[in-house]
């Protein structure tokens, strides 16, 4: 499992096709990819390591405070794309993506962990769905995190 987390001051996502938006204020926007092999466990090391990571300032200006700390929010949007290989060629190659019917599970899976170790509802995108992504990146702080590597 692979993980982008912005540190966002607000960050959405839509859907037009489907008339579909959610919705965040301050909080972390997370994008999330997923690879055939990946399991529960991979899910959950992940969504415990976003919702506990030091990421927010204290009131010394010390990224010292987690997204539970600030009572912010969660963004969870699926793409594939963090799997893009670009060794050969100019077009990447998607082959380490799980396909749709092994991440789709998965992608679910993992934000409703991710609501358990916020401890409230997060905002989600629509799995598969041609969506557009908006932020205003807090920092700008981004992060990227593999659940194979865990550095």
């Amino acid at each position: 499992m692979r993980t982008v987390i912005q540190r966002a001051a607000h960050a959405s996502v839509a859907v037009p096709a489907e008339n579909y938006e959610a919705a965040i204020g301050a909080g972390l926007l997370v994008l999330a990819a997923f690879e055939e092999d990946d399991t529960v466990q991979d899910l959950d090391w992940m969504a415990k390591k976003i919702c506990a990571l030091r990421i927010f300032d204290d009131d010394a200006g010390v990224m010292n405070l987690s997204v539970r700390d600030v009572d912010g929010e969660i963004l969870c949007v699926s793409q594939f794309t963090l799997y893009a290989s670009t060794a050969r060629g100019n077009r990447p190659s998607y082959i380490k993506a799980a396909k749709p019917d092994v991440s789709k599970p998965l992608y679910e899976k993992f934000c409703l962990l991710l609501e358990g170790y916020l401890g409230k509802s997060a905002g989600k995108g629509i799995f598969g769905a041609d969506m557009k992504v908006s932020l205003l990146n807090d920092g700008p702080v981004t992060i990227i995190i593999d659940s194979k590597i865990k550095e």
